[in-house]
C-alpha cells in the first residue's frame, strides 16, 4: 500500500485521496436488531418508561407461565414473601432497639428483647430461604423459557413459505426476533428482580410509616436524588450507545476483515494491512472521543445526584434529631429509620438498574412477539383449507406416481422487482423425460424450477402434477417424490455421510445407500481420501474438521440428491465447479435416469444438454424456444446462437451445422 492509500475515505479507492480523517470507505449500514431496544430506551422519557413497565412485566410473567407454571408460582410467592419478611424484619429491629434502649438492668433488657430477636432471626432466615428458592426456581425456569421461545421462533421460520425470505421487512423482522429470544430469557429474571426490589422498597416504606408517617417523607428525600441520577446516567449511556451503533458495526466489520480466514489471502496479496488499520484508527478516534465525553457527562450526573442525596440524607438525620429532641419518636425508631434509609437506597439502586434493563429487553421481546404475529401471514395455506381439489373436504390427497407435469401460464413476481421473474410460461414434461432449462443469467430458470419443486408459489397460473394443481396434493408427500440439487447449496456442518443422508431423512441412512449415491455423484473416492472417510466432519470450525473445495462440495450435494432416488430430480448447475472428468461421469449418471425417471437439468454448458428429450429456452422470464437439440439448432434462434458461442471457444465446429446467429 502507498502512503496515499492511508488517506482513503468514503467513496474513494485505496489509492485516492478523500475527505477528512473522520470518514470511512465503508458504506452506510442499516439498523440492526440490537439497536431497537436501546434506541427506544434512549428516545423514551422517564414517564414513558414507567408507563410501559406494567405491560413488559406482564409479558415476562405470561412467557414464564407458559414455560413452567410451578416455578413461576414459586418465584412470585418467594419474591412477595421476601418483601414481607423485609418489612417484618424492620419492625422486629425497631422492637429489639426499643427493648435495649429501655431503662433497667442490662440482663433484663436482653431478656425482654429475646422474642423480638428471635422474630428478627426468623424473618432473616426466611428471607434468605426465599431468596434461595427464587434463585433455584429461576435457574430451572430460564432454560425452559429459552426452549419455549426459541422453538416457537424456529417452528415459524422453518414453516413459512420460501417467498417470505425475499421480503426485506421479513428479513429485518426475523433478525430482530432472533435477539428477542435472548431478551425473553433476560426479561424474566430482570422482571423478577424488578418486582423484588419494588416489593422490598414498598415493605420498607410500610415499616417506616408504622414507625412514624413523617419518616416516609424523609425516606423519599434521602433516596430519590440518587434514583434520578441513576436513571439520567442510564439515559445518557443509551443515547450514546445508539448514536454510535454505525461506528460499532464498522469496527465489527473491520475486525472481521482483519481477523478472518476468508479475507486473509487477499489482505496479504493486495497489501491491505495498513489500509485496514488506518480505517480502524479513524473510527476508533471518534469512538474514543465520544466515550470520554460520555464518561464526563455520566460522572457529572452521578456526582450531582450523590451530592444532592448526601445533603438530603444529612437533612434526614437532622430531622430525626429534631424529632428525638421534641420527643415525637423514641430513639429506637430513629435508629430503625437509619437502617431503613440504607435498605431503601440499596433497593432503589437495584430498582433503577432493573427498570432500564426491563425496558430495553422488553423492547427486544416486543420485536419477537411482533415478528411471530406478522410472520403468520407467510405460512402456507392449511391442508384442510386447500381441500382435495375436487370439492372434497377431507384435505389434499397423497400424489400418485408422476405421469405428466404441466406448467400452465405461470408467472411469478418478486416483491422488490417491477418486472416478473417468470412471465406466462407454459410447458409440459412427461414421466421419464430428461429436459433442460437453458438461457442467460437472470432468465428465470432457477425460479421456474423452484416453483415446480413447490418451494415457491406462482403469483399467477398453475403447475399440475398428473393434471391436478400442486396446491391440491399433500405437500410433504409431494416433496418426498422430488429431489432438488440447488445452485446455492448449503455446506452443512456435519460428517460427509450425514451430509449425504440429509437427502432422505425419512429413510434409514444405510451406509450402502450413502456410498451408492456418492458413487453416482463421483464423490465416493474423494470421500474415502478424507482423513476419516465418510465420518470426516466437513467444517473447520470444529476439531478435526476438514475444508472441501467448491467442486468437492458440489459432488456431496449431488450425492444428496441421488440418495432420494426421486421420481423428479431437479439439478440446478450441478457441475459448475467440477473438473471435466467428474463432470462427464456426473452427466452419465443423469443420462442413466433417462426413460426411467424424470430429470430437469439447468446448466450453462450446453454440450451437456444435447441428449435431453426437450430443451426449454428462457429469456427475461419468458419461454422463447422449445424442442430437441437438433430442432433448436436447425431453427437458428437464441439456443443456436448460444451453442455456437460456446462451441467456438473450443476452436472446433459443432458436430451439427449451426446457422449464423440471426440479427435481433
Amino acid at each position: 500500500m502507498t502512503d496515499t492509500a492511508t488517506e482513503t475515505t468514503s467513496g474513494a479507492a485505496p489509492g485516492q485521496r478523500g475527505p477528512d480523517r473522520g470518514d470511512s470507505v465503508l458504506p452506510e449500514l442499516r439498523a440492526t436488531w440490537w439497536e431497537t431496544g436501546v434506541r427506544a430506551r434512549a428516545e423514551a422519557g422517564v414517564f414513558t418508561v414507567f408507563a410501559e413497565l406494567p405491560r413488559l412485566v406482564a409479558q415476562a410473567v405470561t412467557t414464564s407461565w407458559r414455560a413452567d407454571r410451578v416455578r413461576t408460582c414459586v418465584v412470585a410467592g418467594a419474591t412477595i414473601g421476601a418483601g414481607a419478611m423485609a418489612a417484618f424484619g424492620l419492625l422486629a429491629t425497631q422492637r429489639v432497639l426499643m427493648e435495649l434502649f429501655a431503662g433497667g438492668p442490662t440482663a433484663d433488657k436482653m431478656v425482654a428483647a429475646l422474642p423480638a430477636l428471635a422474630a428478627l432471626a426468623g424473618a432473616t432466615a426466611l428471607r434468605a430461604g426465599m431468596g434461595i428458592a427464587t434463585g433455584y426456581a429461576l435457574n430451572g425456569l430460564t432454560p425452559r423459557v429459552s426452549r419455549v421461545v426459541e422453538r416457537r421462533l424456529f417452528e415459524m421460520t422453518t414453516e413459512v413459505r420460501l417467498g417470505a425470505f425475499d421480503a426485506d421487512a421479513f428479513a429485518d423482522d426475523m433478525e430482530r426476533a432472533t435477539r428477542g429470544t435472548d431478551s425473553a430469557i433476560s426479561l424474566v429474571p430482570a422482571s423478577t428482580n424488578l418486582l423484588a426490589s419494588l416489593v422490598g422498597l414498598v415493605a420498607v416504606g410500610i415499616a417506616v410509616v408504622v414507625i412514624h408517617p413523617l419518616l416516609l417523607v424523609a425516606l423519599l428525600v434521602a433516596t430519590l436524588p440518587n434514583a434520578w441520577a441513576s436513571l439520567r446516567a442510564g439515559h445518557l449511556r443509551h443515547q450514546t450507545y445508539t448514536a454510535g451503533s454505525v461506528r460499532r458495526r464498522r469496527l465489527w466489520l473491520l475486525q472481521r476483515l482483519m481477523a478472518e480466514r476468508t479475507s486473509a489471502p487477499e489482505l496479504r496479496s493486495y497489501g491491505l494491512r495498513r489500509f485496514l488499520l488506518n480505517q480502524y484508527d479513524r473510527v476508533m478516534d471518534v469512538e474514543t472521543d465520544i466515550e470520554l465525553d460520555l464518561a464526563r457527562r455520566v460522572t457529572t450526573t452521578t456526582t450531582v445526584g450523590s451530592m444532592i442525596g448526601g445533603v438530603a440524607t444529612g437533612a434526614v438525620y437532622v430531622l430525626l434529631g429534631l424529632l428525638l429532641i421534641d420527643g415525637q419518636i423514641p430513639l429506637a425508631a430513629a435508629a430503625t429509620c437509619v437502617v431503613a434509609v440504607q435498605a431503601a437506597q440499596r433497593a432503589l439502586a437495584t430498582l433503577t438498574f432493573q427498570i432500564d434493563r426491563v425496558y430495553t429487553e422488553g423492547q427486544h421481546f416486543g420485536d419477537y412477539t411482533g415478528f411471530m404475529t406478522r410472520a403468520a401471514a407467510y405460512l402456507p395455506e392449511p391442508a384442510a383449507a386447500r381441500g382435495s381439489g375436487s370439492g372434497g373436504a377431507s384435505g389434499p390427497a397423497a400424489p400418485s406416481p408422476l405421469h405428466e407435469l404441466t406448467v400452465r401460464d405461470v408467472s411469478l413476481n418478486y416483491p422488490d422487482r417491477d418486472t416478473p421473474a417468470i412471465d406466462g410460461v407454459t410447458l409440459t414434461i412427461r414421466a421419464g423425460q430428461t429436459v433442460a432449462f437453458v438461457g442467460e443469467n437472470g432468465s428465470g430458470k432457477s425460479t421456474l424450477a423452484a416453483m415446480i419443486a413447490t418451494l415457491r408459489t406462482p403469483t399467477a397460473g398453475t403447475i399440475c402434477w398428473n393434471g391436478r394443481s400442486l396446491a391440491h396434493w399433500e405437500i410433504d408427500e409431494l416433496r418426498s417424490r422430488i429431489a432438488v440439487i440447488t445452485q446455492e447449496y448449503h455446506k452443512w456442518p456435519f460428517t460427509a455421510a450425514t451430509n449425504i443422508a440429509l437427502g432422505d431423512v425419512d429413510s434409514e441412512a444405510r451406509q450402502d445407500r450413502i456410498e451408492a449415491a456418492a458413487g453416482r455423484a463421483v464423490a465416493h473416492d474423494m470421500i474415502q481420501d478424507l482423513p476419516y472417510g465418510y465420518e470426516t466432519l466437513l467444517d473447520r470450525t470444529f476439531a478435526n474438521g476438514q475444508d472441501l473445495s467448491g467442486g468437492q462440495w458440489q459432488r456431496i450435494t449431488a450425492a444428496r440428491g441421488f440418495l432420494r432416488d426421486a421420481e423428479l430430480l431437479i439439478m440446478d448447475e450441478p457441475s459448475s465447479a467440477l473438473d471435466p472428468r467428474a463432470e462427464d461421469a456426473l452427466f452419465q449418471a443423469i443420462r442413466d435416469r433417462q426413460g426411467q425417471a424424470t430429470t430437469i437439468l439447468i446448466t450453462h454448458r450446453l454440450a451437456n444438454v444435447r441428449h435431453a428429450d426437450r430443451i426449454f429456452v428462457l429469456h427475461h422470464g419468458r419461454l422463447v424456444e422449445a424442442g430437441s437439440h437438433d430442432e433448436l439448432i436447425a431453427a437458428g434462434g437464441r439456443y443456436a446462437e448460444l451453442f455456437a458461442l460456446q462451441a467456438a471457444g473450443y476452436d472446433v465446429a459443432p458436430s451439427t451445422s449451426v446457422p449464423p446467429p440471426q440479427q435481433r
